[in-house]
């Protein structure tokens, strides 16, 4: 698709000086394969970014490309205005600002969730005392919206919902400035995936955060994203708002923002309800009962 056929707002490079990600001639290869070829994209300082693309547009893999554990082949990124891909001790420092929440929680088996929670703490500062390591695990997991006693629980007794949860506390462990987000409330039941996108909404809100958002829900992008970028092609063929990606021509972004599931989120955000998602209870926490299953 040329670009005069996307009348879409189009990727800002430099994003200004509040840009809290800049990512410029990214280019990602697996052997003779290209994922990425010239992706450049920004993302503004507290804002709630969604990232959005069909299958095997490197969503995940442009994720890992930010947060250090993808080597990029060429291009540049840079995160909190360091540049990443450089050997040095600010990046390590610089990687204690941001939390990660992986696809399914990437959870240690054997650890608890308070654990867990404690792993990036651990690390970073070792000579902490083990009454305030507990203090602030149980904090992080009551922030998470999960019951206190589930921080004595391994993740083969959560549900689901509970385990992203749990993987959230963890991410939040060091109060960072960025969250990434890997489809969050994939495999979550409607409800669940509503509280976890009000649950997303309110730490964002509360505590600031800048939100680095993957996900194919298009409920969660119509409710809390500020803006979506979408990739296609090898890049990121269009970044705005999701009225302002409606006006493209592009036919990915038309099919998935105009389709049948896109009209639906469409009108449920405008009726104030969700599809599928009953009406007063998306403030109802996930999992309340911890026997229960996802």
């Amino acid at each position: 698709m040329s670009e005069e056929t996307v009348t879409a707002p189009q990727p800002d490079t430099h994003g200004g000086d509040d840009a809290i990600i800049r990512i410029e001639g990214l280019v990602n290869r697996f052997g003779e394969h290209a994922v990425h070829d010239g992706l450049s994209l920004s993302m503004r300082r507290g804002e709630i970014l969604g990232v959005v693309g069909g299958s095997g547009t490197g969503k995940s893999v442009l994720m890992r490309s930010i947060i250090g554990l993808q080597q990029f082949t060429e291009g540049t990124v840079e995160v909190l205005g360091q540049r990443m891909g450089e050997a040095c001790n600010d990046e390590i420092d610089i990687r204690s600002r941001w939390g990660v929440l992986f696809q399914g929680g990437a959870l240690f088996s054997t650890l608890t969730v308070a654990e867990n929670v404690l792993v990036p703490l651990r690390e970073f500062y070792p000579k902490m005392s083990e009454q305030l390591f507990h203090e602030i695990a149980c904090l992080k997991v009551m922030l998470s919206g999960l019951p206190a006693e589930a921080a004595a629980k391994y993740p083969s007794e959560l549900s689901g919902g509970m385990r992203k949860r749990a993987g959230l506390a963890r991410a939040l462990a060091l109060d960072p400035e960025l969250l990434f987000l890997d489809e969050p409330t994939a495999g979550l039941d409607p409800i669940s995936a509503a509280g976890f996108d009000n649950l997303i909404k309110e730490l964002h809100e509360t505590l600031g955060l800048g939100v680095f958002l993957i996900t194919h829900d298009l409920d969660t992008l119509h409710e809390i994203c500020d803006r979506v970028a979408v990739l296609a092609d090898k890049k990121v063929i269009a970044i705005g708002t999701i009225p302002e990606l409606m006006k493209s021509d592009h036919p990915w972004i038309q099919e998935y923002f105009a389709g049948p599931r896109g009209r639906a989120a469409l009108s449920s955000r405008e009726a104030g309800t969700t599809p599928s998602r009953e009406p007063g209870d998306d403030n109802r926490p996930i999992d309340s009962n911890p026997g229960s299953k996802a």
